[in-house]
């Protein structure tokens, strides 16, 4: 757990982050581990950290690179901290990466979005300077999550096809900290709130390394002791308690203390947010209370940074967000950030939290035929590197989602995968064996779900028994029944629609929109104008209203974001409701226009 609590800084724990500008090499003809760049590069250019580094060089063939890329950096490390256990820690590197110190190896990582760790102290030179090589790779398969293929072509070039559509972004995408850490440390700490009227419950369970008695305080907003407890596990109250709401956020902070003979051995504090999740039928309840979800799916994407971390970013999101009077977002298709869920708890944003597991289905271009209800020509869950090294690849992705971000009160359910081919028969037993297993991972139990798309309407789809809540995407009006037959998509998707509301689960829309490009107007509305969007938007928001079931509306997307080129795509994915730079276009007044009619309870004024 060492790379899984967040590198807070506190009376025992001391942070130093080496983010910044680093020296840079692209691995042009995939040679560098054999001729063992490890020990040190040459002929470098400079490159952020945090950012993908796709979009910062002008040449076609660095942004498009298929395989590894090298990064290098100095540091100091004081000598005080020999006393302490060392690690470097990496909030994400896209795919996959392999860090040496000194030339040699102190950790490797698969997967692109999660936070990872490796102890330093046996290969560093106190006091004195050390060098970091670090490698990162880009590449996909059908064994990776995310999903995808490499294809060379005529002239040698290999580029990456993912299966999903939106770019893939690489490189080292959040913070790299030094952290030093006691040897008797707190390892894993998980929380689970409820609340009996006025009177709240924080139950918590520690784990630490080396010996040592565990305590605990709970504090308020103003930094009141309100609560107190002994021992690694057990339960506290809170009289009068405050709770965490959907747009309207309380946190207390559990701090929670090992101490050995009288002695603080180490510190560590969790912000927890008292709050209770279950579905009932075909309501989903906060705090006893229906929820109505509102708001969008979104992406990590941004000009220059791509998917690197924004603080900024993040902050003018929320902004708009709160503007626009959406109460959620779905942290579509990849785990964000450890600091935007940070955000997210402070500021009541309720979250769909997603894996990484997108693209599962043979090629890309099935997204025409999934959009408009076609038939599909895959066997993606019929094979055996899908069923194998694929589902142990999505299962570790589970495990670190629920590990990082098991203790967010922000978090309401787990998406457990985005638009799977559940058309395939095969798809039933592959996700019978991944809803099991993430049942187990959850302290708080949360709501389980996968995104359903068009590939397997209501009566095709071979895996919506095992997930709680049911989310739809669904394009009618855009990839099928677009243009002058747009009229009658509304009808089309409630029909649709009141056959899922027969399963007597919860149904989120979690994408519906349609590509917009800001500043073209056309009377009468065509497609690719902002008119024709808006209508778009009428037409869908007819076809919840007619559904009891519906106890959501997530349009697609929040902001337009970079894609693969392509002549399906203009620069992009033009659907958001703002543009790239978060400028508003005519639909995120129209929706603001209807989300500030319907309350947090799915009341429409």
């Amino acid at each position: 757990m060492t790379a899984f609590l967040y590198p807070h800084e506190t009376k025992t724990r001391r942070i130093i982050d080496i983010s910044g500008v680093w020296k840079f090499k692209l691995d042009k003809n995939n040679e560098g581990r054999d001729n063992h760049w490890k020990d040190g590069l040459s002929d470098t250019t400079l490159m952020a950290v945090p950012a993908s580094y796709n979009d910062i060089s002008t040449e076609k063939a660095f942004r498009d690179h298929c395989g590894d890329v090298w990064y290098e950096t100095d540091f100091y490390i004081a000598e005080e901290w020999q006393e302490k256990e060392v690690y470097v820690r990496f909030g994400s590197a896209t795919h996959r990466a392999i860090v040496y110190v000194n030339g040699q190896e102190v950790v490797s990582h698969d997967g692109g979005y999660m936070p990872f760790a490796g102890k330093l102290n046996d290969v560093v030179k106190f006091g004195e300077k050390n060098t970091m090589v670090v490698v990162v790779n880009n590449e996909l398969s059908r064994k990776t999550i995310p999903c995808g293929d490499i294809v060379t072509h005529a002239n040698g070039t290999r580029e990456v096809k993912p299966f999903f559509d939106f770019f893939n972004y690489a490189g080292i995408h959040r913070a790299v900290k030094l952290m030093a850490l006691p040897k008797q440390r707190i390892d894993d700490i998980n929380v689970l709130t409820d609340f009996d009227q006025s009177l709240g419950k924080v139950g918590y369970a520690v784990s630490a390394l080396g010996a040592g008695d565990v305590s605990v305080e709970l504090f308020d907003e103003a930094g009141k002791l309100v609560a107190a407890g002994e021992g690694s596990e057990g339960s506290l109250t809170i009289d009068n308690v405050k709770l965490w709401q959907p747009g309207n956020a309380y946190l207390y902070t559990l701090q929670v203390s090992l101490s050995e003979a009288g002695q603080l051995q180490d510190q560590y504090p969790v912000e927890v947010g008292v709050r209770t999740v279950k579905v009932e039928g075909t309501r989903f309840l906060i705090n006893n209370e229906p929820f109505y979800f509102k708001g969008f799916g979104k992406h990590e994407d941004s000009h220059i940074h791509g998917r690197g971390y924004d603080a900024a970013l993040n902050l003018r999101d929320m902004e708009l967000l709160d503007w626009i009077g959406a109460n959620s977002i779905r942290t579509s298709h990849y785990p964000y950030s450890e600091e935007f869920m940070q955000l997210a708890d402070r500021k009541g944003l309720v979250v769909i939290n997603e894996t990484p597991a997108v693209g599962q289905f043979d090629v890309m271009m099935n997204f025409m035929a999934a959009g408009q209800g076609g038939e599909s020509q895959s066997k993606f869950f019929e094979r055996p590197e899908v069923q194998n090294e694929g589902m142990e690849a999505h299962k570790d992705a589970i495990r670190e989602l629920f590990k990082r971000d098991k203790n967010h009160a922000c978090v309401v359910m787990w998406s457990l995968s985005n638009e799977p081919d559940t058309s395939q028969e095969a798809s039933d037993a592959y996700f019978k064996e991944v809803f099991a297993y993430a049942r187990d991972l959850d302290p708080q139990n949360r709501p389980l779900t996968f995104v359903n798309f068009m590939l397997a309407p209501y009566g095709k789809c071979h895996a919506h028994q095992y997930a709680d809540v049911i989310c739809l995407n669904r394009y009618y009006g855009w990839y099928m029944m677009g243009g002058i037959e747009m009229d009658n998509a509304g009808e089309a998707f409630a029909k649709e629609l009141a056959g899922w509301a027969t399963e007597n689960k919860p149904v989120v829309i979690t994408e519906y929109g349609a590509d917009t490009m800001a500043g073209i107007h056309k009377l009468p509305s065509v497609q690719w104008s902002e008119e024709y969007q808006c209508e778009y938007l009428d037409q869908q928001h007819y076809a919840f209203d007619s559904c009891p079931a519906v106890v959501g509306e997530q349009m697609w997307n929040f902001a337009d974001f970079q894609t693969w080129e392509g002549i399906m795509r203009v620069d992009g994915n033009k659907k958001g409701a703002f543009t790239r730079d978060r400028q508003p276009k005519m639909s995120a007044h129209h929706l603001k226009r209807r989300w500030d009619k319907i309350d947090d309870f799915g009341y429409k004024a």
